[in-house]
């Protein structure tokens, strides 16, 4: 489907890349042993190097390498046995050396192919133009003094994944789409935490416009920008500003622009650097880098099952649809909470897990995830644990319990942490299955409804809705539905 910019007079295409900021997992810098823990106090965590004091070398950490190498293969990407780093120079009071150690013309990893899911079931294959490994500038603080700016260099050097994507979307909703999936698989993999609200992951925009079949226009980079749900504004605020002013016969300079949430806009914040800029030259302190083909296959095999194989496995194997198996790879913990869930599910009930599973998965995106989202937990915070869920899903599979028992029960699992067992056994909820005692009910209740028992013979079976719910009711919900429907309809035919 085509995007539609809105208050475009003609017909306009928006052509987005991406370059996200993927801070690497690793308890190390990437050129010295400072910590990179987050949340520490302002510069607690500077080295020597960090803070580029005289005389002070680089080493790289083995631990970034091997990371940025996994997340390539993670994305299928060409792994480049020999890379090296250079010298990007610019001057802001948080880059101590006035440069920033960087890799230009010899990345560590080079072009890859990220498959993307749309609405509708649809794909998208997204081009991934190279990964590269650089450090990560400090934080200005202007907040701190009326007069002064502060510097924080804990950031200062932390190893950074610059992840830049071929110029292939077309759509908000595919770079919401993209970064998502990106995400995903960082986090999969362990090279990044993803989090995004600390800053560990980031992305900068490129936005341009274009009337369908021209060249590509001007493009924009909106910085820094710290969640799948701005970029998607960003990229929509952005495309409109650029096609007022072609509209209004202006011309779109291309510059770094920063996006106000708030505000709903984008603002200027310097003229767009090109490569030549940066004054770009290899980096004197250290060695290019290079490793051999046990390295990379170490790295491949040090990998999980991926969120697609995953994916495609929840479907093959037990019976998923594209939707929900979507929706329980798309985080990690979900996917392990799912599949833990249904093997001790499966063991419980002495069946398959191709036959419990589907069930597993709706109480999990139904049941567990809405009690979650009120609450505003995570599934890594959730109060029910996954053996837990099994034994509520066994109770209902055994009988024990019916499906409308189990919810209630389920709420107090929820509330207290207990088991299923115990609060069934606690409150009486066992469902009633002796057929003398739901047929004396039955009874009771065709007895006190003589005018919907003459309906039901005149015709009206959807009636016998009416006389289930009644016999519900009269046993508070407890009785067993399969055994009230089959001794039921005899009786009211008789």
């Amino acid at each position: 489907m085509t995007y539609i910019i809105q208050g475009a007079h003609d017909d306009f295409e928006v052509v987005i890349g991406l370059e996200i900021h993927a801070q690497v997992t690793s308890n190390a810098k990437l050129f010295s042993g400072a910590a990179t823990e987050f949340g520490a106090e302002p510069n607690a965590q500077v080295s020597l190097v960090d803070a580029a004091m005289p005389g002070m070398l680089p080493t790289i950490n083995e631990e970034c390498i091997r990371q940025a190498v996994r997340s390539g293969i993670a994305l299928g990407a060409q792994i480049n046995k020999f890379s090296k780093f250079d010298r990007k120079n610019y001057f802001y009071a948080d880059l101590p050396q006035g440069y920033q150690i960087s890799q230009f013309s010899h990345p560590i990893v080079g072009e890859g192919v990220v498959t993307v899911d749309l609405e509708g079931g649809k794909t998208k294959e997204i081009g991934v133009e190279r990964i590269h490994l650089e450090q990560d500038a400090g934080k200005s603080m202007h907040d701190q003094h009326p007069q002064f700016t502060y510097v924080d260099l804990n950031r200062s050097g932390v190893a950074l994944m610059e992840i830049v994507s071929k110029p292939d979307m077309r759509s908000p909703e595919e770079a919401a789409a993209y970064v998502t999936k990106i995400r995903t698989i960082l986090r999969y993999i362990g090279s990044c935490d993803g989090n995004m609200e600390q800053g560990s992951m980031r992305a900068d925009v490129n936005v341009s416009v274009r009337k369908h079949g021209e060249p590509f226009g001007t493009r924009c980079e909106l910085k820094n920008i710290n969640s799948v749900r701005f970029v998607r504004q960003a990229i929509e605020v952005e495309a409109r500003r650029q096609v007022d002013i072609i509209e209004s016969g202006g011309v779109v300079d291309q510059e770094t622009r920063l996006f106000d949430p708030n505000k709903g806009e984008t603002r200027s914040m310097r003229s767009k650097e090109e490569a030549h800029d940066y004054r770009y030259f290899p980096c004197p302190d250290l060695l290019p880098v290079e490793f051999d083909d046990d390295f990379i296959e170490a790295a491949r095999e040090s990998l999980p099952e991926l969120p697609d194989a995953k994916k495609n496995r929840f479907m093959e194997e037990l019976g998923l649809n594209d939707y929900t198996a979507g929706v329980l790879v798309a985080e990690k913990e979900s996917a392990d909470f799912f599949e833990v869930l249904v093997d001790a599910l499966a063991k419980k009930a002495g069946k398959d897990a191709g036959k419990v599973a589907v069930k597993a998965s709706n109480w999990l995106t139904g049941d567990l995830f809405g009690a979650l989202n009120k609450a505003s937990k995570t599934i890594t915070e959730s109060p029910v644990s996954a053996a837990q869920g099994a034994d509520l899903l066994a109770l209902i599979e055994d009988g024990t319990i019916s499906g409308r028992i189990a919810k209630d029960v389920f709420e107090v699992m929820f509330e207290t942490g207990k088991d299923a067992e115990a609060i069934v056994e606690e409150k009486g909820l066992k469902q009633v299955s002796d057929t003398g005692e739901i047929e004396k009910i039955i009874d009771e209740v065709i007895a006190a409804n003589p005018g919907q028992v003459e309906q039901y013979r005149g015709g009206k079976d959807k009636l016998i809705g009416f006389f289930v719910g009644q016999v519900m009711k009269a046993t508070g919900g407890k009785a067993n539905p399969g055994v009230v429907n089959k001794l039921l309809k005899p009786k009211l035919d008789g």
